[in-house]
């Protein structure tokens, strides 16, 4: 089945079988497990192709509500269909093109599209496609998967250092989830070990400690650039989650976050603020990427604990 065809794609075709449109999604979601970047840019390709495809359909309806319509038939009819969806594939997916802005809208939404899996739903039109009502409300999680395995892993350091700070062990372990992609780009020794700086702590004047140097991007006026900078190196992610904590405690620069991240008051969108504000990253989408990854790791721990 060729699903990046807008003809041949069940999912962007009228009149096709319930039964088809399963296999046809059951088969992205096969491919968003493998390669969750591919899938989400496929996923937008498709938008873009069902667009331009409806797009070329009221062109000539248009055009033939002005016509005779001597020359139209069944025949004409199926070939200017066949003729539009092949215009629509080689008008989709271009570099700048609409596909490109659908997938990194999809990217912001799904949050931690690009460090998990994606999960992909039928179009709202598609036969045999649930209802608003059912799609409705926030994404499944998963407790069995990476995540859910990062959240367990370290669940215990975070609660120590909520107990030096005050700041809840989900926002940490969310933190720490954001800044190694949920464990799998670990910033690594020379030697390819782990230097268990889940935080992205770098090296400065006064940190006396192994380091590990390595490539990372930094943003300088909004532009994102490639440079080698030194980071702190642990021997167990404990001293790694005792060193956050440690750093946002004794430090005047987290003084404000510390302040509202705290009791009854905390929240993931103000944690992450306060953090992108006082400078933690570099990168103008700080606050919201983290806020994401925050309401995830929350909503695993609510799914784990029941």
């Amino acid at each position: 089945m060729n699903l990046t065809s807008p003809v041949t794609n069940p999912l962007l075709t009228q009149g096709t079988s319930s039964s088809v449109d399963a296999r046809s999604l059951a088969a992205l979601r096969t491919a968003s497990e493998r390669d969750p970047k591919a899938a989400i840019k496929e996923t937008a390709k498709q938008f873009e192709a069902m667009f331009m495809q409806q797009l070329l359909k009221s062109m000539r309806e248009a055009q033939a509500a002005m016509s005779s319509g001597m020359m139209e038939n069944s025949g004409t009819n199926l070939g200017n269909e066949m003729l539009d969806g092949e215009y629509a594939k080689q008008m989709s997916g271009t570099t700048g093109g609409l596909a490109d802005v659908i997938a990194r809208q999809l990217e912001r939404q799904m949050g931690t599209a690009t460090t998990g899996p994606v999960t992909l739903k039928p179009f709202a039109n598609a036969p045999g496609a649930a209802p608003p009502a059912a799609a409705a409300g926030s994404p499944a999680v998963s407790t069995s998967g990476k995540q859910a395995e990062f959240v367990r892993s370290h669940t215990d350091a975070a609660r120590a250092a909520e107990a030096e700070t005050g700041i809840p062990a989900g926002f940490m372990v969310a933190q720490a989830a954001h800044e190694s992609g949920w464990g799998r780009h670990e910033i690594k020794n020379a030697d390819g070990s782990t230097s268990f700086n889940v935080f992205g702590i770098k090296a400065g004047g006064n940190w006396k400690g192994p380091v590990a140097e390595v490539t990372t991007t930094e943003y300088t006026a909004g532009v994102a650039r490639k440079v080698t900078a030194k980071f702190r190196a642990y021997s167990s992610y404990e001293e790694s989650f005792k060193d956050y904590a440690r750093m946002m405690k004794d430090s005047p620069r987290y003084g404000q976050v510390m302040a509202s991240a705290s009791g009854d008051n905390a929240s993931a969108a103000g944690f992450a603020q306060g953090l992108q504000r006082a400078g933690y990253a570099t990168d103008p989408a700080y606050a919201d990427k983290l806020t994401r990854v925050i309401n995830t790791t929350l909503r695993l721990q609510r799914v784990m604990s029941t």
